[in-house]
């Protein structure tokens, strides 16, 4: 397996498991949307950033992670955004090596903390993350603005 950067021959890739994402949390983002975020993401002066897993030249997984300032720190946060392994890949530990990855990425700029949000129901990725980070107990509200 070989972890790397976003690059602009994934798309199709990319797509299939952005997709898959979105399928999982049942939502449907515009394709326009969709565009700008896969432009976004190999923008070397973004904030946001997306790491894949190759194996045997399929993409199998992917993060997306932004750096962002906070109000507690001199340095950044990196909020894990979106988190994806294709289905026949889970439980090999591909999704471990991914947050780890951004754990490394984080360590590099200076990040003092890496943290994300997953639904209640997502059980499975639930007990990965509870290895791997600890549950700070927080709820989210949010108001979308239109």
């Amino acid at each position: 397996m070989e972890l790397r950067g976003l690059d602009n021959k994934d798309f199709d890739s990319w797509l299939a498991l952005w997709s898959g994402y979105q399928d999982f949390y049942k939502v449907k983002i515009p394709s326009s949307v969709t565009e700008v975020t896969f432009s976004r993401l190999l923008d070397p002066d973004e904030r946001m950033k997306c790491l894949v897993i190759e194996d045997d030249g399929e993409v199998i997984g992917l993060v997306h992670y932004i750096f962002h300032r906070s109000t507690w720190t001199e340095g950044n946060y990196c909020y894990l955004q979106d988190l994806y392994v294709t289905p026949t890949q889970r439980s090999k530990g591909v999704g471990k090596k991914l947050i780890e990855a951004v754990y490394r990425e984080a360590k590099d700029s200076n990040c003092s903390r890496v943290y994300w949000l997953t639904h209640e129901t997502n059980y499975k990725g639930r007990l990965l993350y509870d290895r791997v980070a600890d549950n700070a107990g927080f709820i989210q509200y949010r108001k979308n603005i239109e």
